[in-house]
């Protein structure tokens, strides 16, 4: 859980500072990128929920919008459900007065009462304020979360609800001619196509793949080419 305010940041688990907007590839995602940014720009509280299956680009997601509300100084919070063996439900207390709280990952606590009912209670919280923006994923729709309490699953099917698409190959070799693009390096677009062809096409997968190929490039003083990666990979 990062707790993103002036006092303190909570626990050892910080963003990473390379996923923002500008580096999401958005293929066929342009509606929910928009509404997540008015949802920032706006001046009042608001509930958005998106759901893909795991490697589909939503915690990218949820790591750019806290990127863009703290570089504004924005107080932020956001919690990887995946990772809560690492706190409590208690860490939900006081939330509702941030400026944007990220939720991930929620399928990992259905059926879990105490989780539930802090998720519940906090929703209901930020409702009363009317001032933070929630920010909710999962890996299906509110209502297939198989959650043990009824209003927290009618309370997330209430708001903006989006599917986050899955990327095509040529959407994947565009996010990695970009992701290589920010690093400062070209992937030229066949090698790029041999590793859709050779590697797991999950997203996560591509882009450690691609980051090792950049570090042994500048060791080995060579240009990415298809014979360096499959000498460096082992293809």
């Amino acid at each position: 859980m990062l707790l993103n305010t002036p006092a303190q940041l909570s626990l050892p688990l910080y963003l990473p500072d390379d996923e923002t907007f500008a580096s999401f590839w958005p293929g066929e995602n342009p509606s929910l990128i928009a509404a997540l940014k008015g949802a920032l720009s706006q001046q009042h509280g608001s509930y958005l929920y998106f759901w893909s299956r795991e490697g589909g680009g939503r915690s990218h997601l949820l790591h750019a919008a806290c990127a863009e509300m703290s570089a504004r100084g924005e107080a932020v919070g956001y919690v990887p459900l995946d990772k809560r063996t690492w706190f409590v439900p208690d860490v939900l207390d006081g939330m509702e007065h941030l400026a944007l709280v990220c939720i991930d990952n929620i399928e990992c606590i259905a059926g879990e009462e105490a989780w539930e009912m802090a998720i519940f209670d906090l929703y209901n919280r930020i409702l009363e304020t009317g001032k933070t923006r929630l920010f909710i994923t999962g890996d299906r729709p509110p209502r297939q979360l198989n959650l043990n309490l009824p209003d927290l699953a009618s309370r997330l099917d209430w708001g903006q609800i989006y599917r986050l698409q899955p990327l095509s190959d040529e959407d994947k070799l565009q996010a990695l001619q970009l992701r290589a693009g920010m690093r400062g390096f070209e992937l030229p677009e066949d090698v790029g196509r041999f590793l859709l062809k050779r590697l797991d096409r999950e997203m996560r997968t591509l882009f450690d793949t691609l980051d090792r190929l950049d570090r042994a490039s500048i060791s080995a003083q060579r240009k990415l080419t298809i014979p360096f990666v499959k000498e460096t990979l082992g293809l």
